[in-house]
C-alpha cells in the first residue's frame, strides 16, 4: 500500500503527488540551525493530481490555485516540520474542499418579536425621562 495525506474521510491524496523540499530555517535551533535543513516546504500541484475528482479539483484551483504550498520551520527537527507541512497542507486543502450548507431563512420565533418590541418600548422611555420637562408639566 502507498502512503498517503488523508485530507478528507473520502480524499487522500498519495504523497508521490506532493513534492517536499527541504532547506534551511530560520527559526528556532541555535548554531545547529546553521547547518541543518530543517525547514520543509510541502507543495501540491492540483492539475497533475490524479487522486482528485474534477469537481474536486475545480474546487481547490478557484480557491487557492494551482499550486498548493504549506511551510513548516517551527520545530527544529526535519522530520516534526515535515509532519508539520503536510499537516498544514492538509487543512488547506480541506478547507477548499469545505461545501458550506445552504442557510435557509427562518422567521423569528414570537418570543423573539416580543423581546424586541418590549426592549424598543423600555429604550424608548429611557429616552424619553431624558427629555426636558414640557411647558404643559
Amino acid at each position: 500500500m502507498e502512503p498517503e495525506l488523508r485530507v478528507t474521510g473520502a480524499v487522500r491524496i498519495p504523497l508521490r503527488e506532493i513534492v517536499v523540499r527541504a532547506s534551511r530555517s530560520s527559526g528556532p535551533g541555535g548554531q545547529h540551525a546553521n547547518v541543518t535543513a530543517s525547514r520543509i516546504e510541502a507543495t501540491f500541484d492540483v492539475r497533475a493530481s490524479e487522486a482528485l475528482t474534477d469537481a474536486q479539483r475545480t474546487r481547490i484551483l478557484e480557491q487557492l490555485g494551482p499550486l498548493v504550498r504549506a511551510v513548516a520551520q517551527d520545530a527544529r527537527s526535519q522530520s516534526r516540520n515535515r509532519e508539520l507541512a503536510l499537516e498544514r497542507l492538509a487543512a488547506r486543502l480541506r478547507g477548499a474542499l469545505h461545501v458550506p450548507k445552504d442557510r435557509r431563512a427562518t422567521r423569528p420565533t414570537r418570543g423573539s418579536q416580543r423581546r424586541r418590541v418590549e426592549a424598543k418600548g423600555r429604550r424608548g422611555q429611557l429616552k424619553q425621562s431624558r427629555r426636558r420637562p414640557s411647558a404643559d408639566d
